[in-house]
């Protein structure tokens, strides 16, 4: 489990498709401090197990479902991923709870500067429109954000200089994919109502 709260801003050193899926290298130098082989890894808000852990790097596997699912397939040499590392129980839960599970992809709208702060706007599928919710938790690319405005599919968020440097925002063009997963809370609602 996460908290959508990034580490760090890594880089794709390769992206190897192999058997459907794919065999991702990532240059990362805070996330592999005490990463081990076997942890859960957040790369753009997907959960992916952490193979050949070195100081500067670590290598993981992409099944074809998750490839079908996220964003992961469209990456390339030296773009840049949001990373982060699963939750200590001892870790302040700055965010809210992000599993890594990408329900569906969104888009990339726009970004407007206000200063040093910034409104992005996501574009979201009519699926997930009943999970979204004004000033409710969404994570976009891994990253948790507040929903600053809603209308039917698209959402805005307002994000800090702080979130604009270290994250991948700052290199999203407007038409390009992003990874959205929605407030688990609401998902586990809905079905203890639907059983009723």
């Amino acid at each position: 489990m996460f908290t959508g709260i990034v580490e760090e801003l890594g880089a794709v050193r390769t992206l190897e498709r192999k058997d459907k899926g794919s065999h991702i290298v990532i240059a990362a130098e805070t996330v592999t401090s005490d990463l081990s082989n076997g942890d859960s890894i957040a790369v753009n808000g997907v959960c992916l197990t952490a193979i050949d852990v070195s100081s500067g790097s670590f290598a993981a596997d992409v099944s074809p479902e998750t490839l079908s699912r996220t964003t992961l397939g469209d990456l390339s040499a030296n773009s840049p991923v949001n990373l982060e590392r699963a939750m200590l129980p001892t870790t302040r839960f700055g965010g809210h709870i992000v599993q890594g599970h990408v329900d569906e992809c969104g888009k990339f709208i726009s970004a407007e500067s206000h200063g040093d702060f910034w409104t992005v706007k996501i574009g979201f599928p009519d699926e997930l429109a009943k999970y979204f919710v004004h000033k409710g938790s969404v994570a976009v690319e891994g990253i948790s954000l507040t929903i600053a405005a809603l209308d039917k599919n698209t959402f805005d968020i307002a994000v800090i200089p702080k979130t604009w440097e270290i994250t991948n925002l700052s290199h999203l063009t407007p038409g390009a994919a992003v990874n959205l997963e929605v407030d688990i809370i609401g998902k586990y609602v809905e079905r203890m109502i639907s059983l009723k």
